[in-house]
């Protein structure tokens, strides 16, 4: 749902607004209500969650975030998943994770809801890929589809079940298949 404020506000205006559920995200000096996560997104998103960091946290690596708001070039989103290599994970003085994350993720995971433009959100992976992302997923559980976006390349489509899904290269452990991401769904 897009929110025409009675004035247009500033990308610093909407951040000083208190954050909704589910989050609001600032683009193209609009303000866009993410849609409310059901069933099947709230699965992949939290089975991706934990593969991810399973194999690329213990070895601080890199880590997955849900829900992270980032805000960068002008904009401020809130990927499903988001995950940042650990170097560029922001920091607190004494080494714990900072609240602000400015600059876009490594790896943008966007899981397509009922109801939700597949079009905003192809925006959203692209715009990121601009900022230095290494790769974006658009998952589609309706078509059982998994979109892969890389930088300056065409996108690539998985939906045959025992395709390896392609990732970062500092994820290259992960192993995961069409059938594992839409098998979580069976369980």
């Amino acid at each position: 749902m897009v929110q025409i404020p009675a004035k247009p506000l500033t990308l610093e205006e909407f951040l000083e607004l208190p954050e909704t559920q589910p989050a609001s995200e600032y683009v193209d000096s609009q303000i866009i209500q993410k849609a409310m996560p059901q069933g099947e997104h709230s699965t992949i998103q939290g089975e991706l969650i934990i593969g991810i960091n399973a194999v690329v946290k213990p070895q601080k690596v890199a880590r997955a975030f849900p829900e992270l708001r980032c805000t960068f070039g002008g904009r401020s989103i809130v990927p499903d998943v988001a995950v940042f290599t650990w170097e560029r994970i922001p920091r607190k003085e004494n080494g714990g994770i900072a609240n602000v994350f400015t600059e876009a993720p490594d790896w943008i995971i966007e899981i397509l809801s009922p109801d939700q433009s597949a079009t905003k959100v192809t925006k959203k992976i692209l715009q990121c890929l601009k900022y230095e992302t290494q790769m974006g997923w658009l998952i589609d559980p309706e078509e059982q589809t998994i979109f892969v976006y890389l930088p300056k390349q065409q996108p690539e489509v998985f939906d045959e079940p025992e395709q390896l899904l392609p990732v970062p290269s500092f994820a290259s452990e992960l192993r995961l298949t069409v059938s594992t991401v839409f098998g979580w769904l069976l369980e």
